[in-house]
């Protein structure tokens, strides 16, 4: 019993080894899958849209295409943060619904690309019963520190930006 589920185990991790850009919010490190990512930009202005979640910061036009732009620190809860010359945007491809759409993460710096071994993927299901770990594709040993690596899709999930992003550029 205790072999199929260390084969299960090994065979999630594997899933999730790959290349990752890291970024931090705070002190904080995370990463997102590479594929994921479609570009980095800077910090740029954002259009208000009204009666939208605080995290939602509003819109921009990247090169004529509207994307809805999303504060990863308030989305977790944590304090908002100053913008600096550091501040950049990660535009991510996000799937919700069964449709695919780009939205910009709002994040306080962006360190690096990683590929990570499966070897070095750790389980969330590890943090207990009591945290929610449901957008944790699993956290990352990366020498003496860690990453948590996210599944974008779900941290966004329940929030429906293509809609906020639609109803922007109609009009």
């Amino acid at each position: 019993m205790a072999t199929a589920v260390q084969e299960t185990t090994a065979r999630k991790n594997s899933a999730q080894e790959g290349k990752y850009l890291t970024f931090a919010l705070g002190k904080e490190e995370y990463g997102l899958e590479i594929l994921k990512v479609r570009e980095i930009i800077g910090y740029m202005n954002i259009a208000a849209v009204p009666r939208t979640p605080e995290f939602v910061k509003g819109v921009i036009n990247l090169r004529g295409q509207v994307i809805p732009v999303i504060d990863l620190r308030l989305r977790f809860g944590m304090e908002a943060a100053e913008v600096t010359d550091q501040t950049c945007i990660i535009v991510a491809e996000i799937n919700q619904n069964g449709k695919t759409f780009n939205a910009g993460l709002i994040v306080d710096r962006v360190q690096e690309v990683l590929d990570i071994a499966a070897e070095d993927i750790e389980e969330s299901s590890h943090l207990g019963s009591a945290v929610q770990t449901d957008f944790i594709l699993g956290i990352g040993k990366v020498g003496s520190s860690i990453k948590i690596l996210l599944d974008i899709d779900q941290v966004l999930g329940g929030v429906h930006l293509n809609e906020a992003a639609a109803a922007t550029a109609a009009d």
